[in-house]
């Protein structure tokens, strides 16, 4: 049997080039924006979101044992009293933490920008200014008594000498307005070039004096939100009237370093080259510098672990009450290093993060520190523009040269095995590397790419599969249509002579259905009976060239060249006996007569081509081999078979198992012709045909020399071993009876 009629797997090259740079659109588009250096507000809040999606996949949910966070909760409120407390409740709080639990660090995620007179002492220092100035007892009794009034001497004492880091706030809402003692800056004015920005702020509210010498080192608690109002990063730096502050959680680690001095680190080699950013700060104390690596703006990208509160499970919650009533045992934080906060209701600040959205604002710095520790912070590299391009170019350019070359089922596997290879190389380097890359661009344009592709390959192919049908009908075969279109062939105008093989098959029966059924009925049958047979034609790759009432003219060979166009016709015939049968079991099932089929097989070379009017155009064939093909069909009857090839087709195919039937006569002078039907050995019937068309070629030479004695026994014996229809032999019967007393002639044909 032939090979199924597959499609072209790719697109020719004539159609390669338009696709490549439509595909290739996207891509330019992203390049000429990138070298203007425009912003995308969309697309970064796209890439923004497949980043808060990974990292909520990519949690860790694990404890962070180093770090305590002190929580100033409605359970201490309830006990201590409202906030404020009485700062010498806070300095117990610090002796609690150092002299019992015996931490490593503690660090302030709340401001003192107020002095504390809780106890009245401001009051009583001004009577003895000014009313009690002249009473010696009252200044001798007020003297006794400060030490235990002065809460925030007390507070200041408790800070002293020890590992505390204060906080404070930098503002806007009041340009130049400032309170309370600003710590000095990490780095100076000017130090980190003129490309680098940061965060520029107008105001700040510090720790009043006595706390801010008690503990010289303080950092900011401002969060930095992006556009879309999600805390996903923490300025390491920020800028007050041109000199650089550092945040809580580095002022926490650089004092666990030794107070280790900040440089700036530049990156040496810039991509895009207008890059001119912070690539890492540098910690330097000893031989050894830290680098803090830096995302855009100074900020550093928080390594969330968990979400936040309690309940998350990223860090330890100690109770602020629990530690002053001496509930928590001693030494259960030793070494930790210790974020005191507050979660109470109207003390709490709380921001929208990727993993919660009521984050607590202590945990943001916690999250901040526990990263520093790590060295394993996300980071945003100077080098993402270019690691974006790359991908970009790379993606693009793999799509908009190999779409064209693949069929839409490999084309989209191709696609998404692109998609896969991008989301899965940018998360394994936010997970192995901590680097935070750009994803959306990439997926944006291989997806645009993609469907541009695809939709101009269908725009082309629809156009072209209209200008087809046009031309071949209807009728053709899907699958040639689909060829032609996927090999660019062109619309077969021109006429040409080729070899083909071509069909008539005649639907004999209706006129017997129609003397019983209904017309209507009769034409529904009929029109069932050859859709199906048309079905046969195209699945062995034939083109129906016309419909002549209940007779189908197809040809195989064109407009495609097929070179086993005769094993196609072949198969097809085959095919339509089958379907003949199908049908007829159809038909008794309700009581309707049998139909049959006649086919008449030909090879020969003929004109084919658009050989139509202009009014009409038509797709067919002309020729003398069309006209025997038509012959053999209506011979078919004479001989009481279903198929009758001429000897081309034979030929053709020497394999199979033809017997010769007869000889017929050609037009004019052209000699006598031998026809052919197939026959197809029945399962255990192989050596009685073999025996069978044996006796046939003996009875055939017989006839032939005109031995009536032989033809005659031979027949006899035919009619014992043979399946043959009966007309065939009746034919011949009928010959013989006739061939005594005629003169002898050199052979017999009709």
């Amino acid at each position: 049997m032939p090979a199924p009629f597959v499609p072209a797997a790719s697109a020719p090259a004539s159609r390669r080039l338009p696709r490549i740079l439509v595909a290739l659109l996207p891509l330019a588009w992203v390049l000429v924006h990138v070298s203007v250096g425009s912003t995308w507000h969309g697309i970064e809040r796209f890439d923004a979101l497949l980043q808060d999606i990974r990292t909520r996949m990519t949690l860790s949910r694990t404890l962070d044992s180093r770090i305590v966070i002190v929580d100033i909760d409605e359970h201490s409120l309830a006990e201590v009293g409202r906030w404020p407390w009485p700062r010498d409740r806070l300095a117990r709080l610090v002796d609690e933490l150092f002299d019992r639990q015996n931490v490593a660090l503690v660090g302030f995620g709340r401001v003192f920008d107020a002095p504390d007179d809780s106890a009245g002492l401001a009051r009583l220092r001004q009577l003895a200014r000014q009313e009690l100035r002249g009473v010696p007892a009252y200044q001798q009794q007020l003297r006794a008594l400060e030490p235990r009034l002065d809460h925030d001497g007390q507070f200041a004492q408790a800070l002293r000498d020890r590992p505390v880091v204060l906080g404070y706030h930098f503002t806007r809402e009041a340009p130049g307005r400032t309170t309370g003692v600003l710590p000095a800056p990490v780095l100076p004015a000017g130090s980190l070039g003129q490309g680098v920005r940061l965060t520029e702020w107008t105001g700040y509210s510090a720790n009043i004096d006595r706390l801010a010498q008690a503990a010289p080192a303080a950092g900011f608690l401002e969060p930095h939100a992006d556009p879309d109002g999600l805390v996903r990063a923490v300025p390491l730096l920020a800028t007050y009237e041109g000199r650089h502050h550092e945040t809580l959680a580095l002022a926490m680690y650089r004092m666990l370093l030794g107070s280790a001095a900040v440089e700036p680190g530049f990156p040496e080699l810039r991509f895009p080259a207008r890059f001119h950013g912070l690539e890492h700060l540098i910690l330097r104390q000893g031989a050894t510098p830290v680098r803090v690596p830096v995302s855009g703006g100074v900020t550093a990208r928080l390594p969330f672990r968990a979400p936040g509160g309690a309940q998350g499970g990223a860090f330890r919650y100690v109770s602020a009450g629990d530690l002053l009533a001496g509930r928590v045992p001693a030494g259960s934080l030793e070494g930790k290093l210790v974020l005191v906060g507050a979660t109470a209701a109207g003390l709490d600040a709380r921001y929208a993060t990727p993993v919660d959205a009521h984050y607590p604002a202590i945990e943001l710095h916690a999250s901040l520190l526990s990263g520093l520790l790590d060295g394993r912070l996300p980071v945003r590299p100077d080098y993402a523009s270019g690691y974006g391009l790359l991908v970009l170019v790379g993606a693009g350019l793999l799509l908009a040269l190999a779409l064209p070359l693949l069929s839409t089922g490999q084309a989209t596997l191709l696609f998404a095995a692109v998609l896969a290879g991008i989301v899965a190389l940018n998360v394994w380097l936010a997970v192995m590397a901590g680097l935070l890359l750009p994803l959306a661009p990439a997926l944006l344009m291989a997806t645009s790419g993609f469907a541009l592709s695809m939709g101009y390959e269908q725009e082309v192919q629809w156009r072209r599969r209209r200008e087809l049908a046009r031309l071949l009908g209807a009728d053709a075969p899907t699958e040639l249509m689909q060829r032609m279109l996927d090999d660019d062939l062109p619309a077969p105008m021109q006429a040409e002579r080729r070899e083909l093989t071509l069909m008539f098959c005649d639907v004999r029966g209706f006129t017997r259905l129609s003397e019983v059924l209904e017309p209507a009925a009769v034409q529904t049958l009929l029109q069932g009976a050859l859709r199906e047979l048309t079905d046969v034609i195209h699945r062995h790759g034939g083109t129906v060239d016309k419909y002549i009432g209940d007779c189908v003219m197809a040809f195989w060979g064109a407009p495609i060249d097929t070179a086993d166009h005769a094993r196609r016709a072949v198969a097809a015939a085959e095919g339509l006996s089958l379907a003949v049968r199908a049908i007829n079991a159809r038909h008794q099932r309700a009581g309707l007569p049998d139909i049959e089929v006649g086919i008449g097989l030909n090879t020969g070379a003929v004109c084919v081509g658009d050989l139509g009017p202009p009014q009409r155009r038509a797709y067919t064939v002309v020729g003398e081999a069309v006209n025997l093909a038509a012959r053999l069909e209506r011979l078919s009857v004479r001989y009481g078979v279903t198929l009758l090839a001429g000897e081309a087709t034979q030929r053709a195919l020497p394999e199979l198992l033809w017997q010769e039937l007869d000889r017929i006569t050609g037009r004019g002078a052209a000699p006598a012709m031998p026809v052919y039907t197939l026959r197809t050995p029945e399962p255990g019937r192989e050596q009685a045909l073999t025996d069978e068309l044996r006796t046939w070629s003996a009875f055939l030479k017989a006839y032939r020399a005109q031995d009536a004695a032989s033809c005659e026994r031979l027949l006899a014996r035919l009619a014992s071993q043979s399946a043959q229809p009966a007309p065939l032999q009746a034919l011949y019967a009928q010959r013989v009876a006739t061939m005594t007393g005629r003169p002898r002639s050199p052979a017999l044909s009709t």
